[in-house]
């Protein structure tokens, strides 16, 4: 590795491109890059209380709170009061956010396309895997060793 190379650098460059390019593709949905994330988690598990979203996504309660916020002004989500437990909120999916479900899964994958443009597809799996292992490290270290094996669990998108 070059002396001074950063792989946090480029992780964060990329990261950064890739909510430059879903803020544009998701204007016209009134969606940023900081909702696209929480409607992807309902998509995979509708009805689930705002703590378990932060908990999924790894995003403090209150960054959640105001997401989940915009989220339901613009009318992609409701949410209701828990039966069995009144301090708290699940969160459903509308009709709108069903609706706008194929065009934001279309969009994360031309986002693939686009950063893995000119790579094989075992170069491909192999960066996802170090990616991966990247992503336990930092799990571990920050959380604790028994977090290390939870990490592909942890972060559901």
């Amino acid at each position: 590795m070059k002396k001074h190379e950063s792989i946090g650098k480029w992780v964060s460059i990329m990261y950064r491109y890739g909510q430059s390019y879903i803020n544009k593709e998701l204007k016209e949905y009134n969606l940023g890059s900081g909702q696209f994330t929480f409607l992807i988690n309902l998509y995979k598990k509708d009805g689930i209380s705002q703590e378990e979203i932060a908990d999924n996504l790894n995003i403090d309660k209150g960054t959640t709170a105001r997401a989940i916020g915009k989220l339901e002004e613009e009318g992609y989500v409701k949410r209701e009061k828990d039966l069995k437990d009144k301090r708290t909120n699940k969160v459903f999916l509308t009709e709108k956010a069903r609706e706008v479900e194929p065009k934001i899964y279309k969009i994360l994958c031309q986002w693939n396309s686009i950063i893995s443009k000119g790579l094989s597809e075992e170069e491909m799996q192999m960066s996802i895997n170090l990616l991966q292992k990247m992503c336990a490290n930092a799990c571990s270290h920050i959380k604790g060793k028994q977090a290390e094996n939870n990490i592909s669990v942890k972060v559901k998108l």
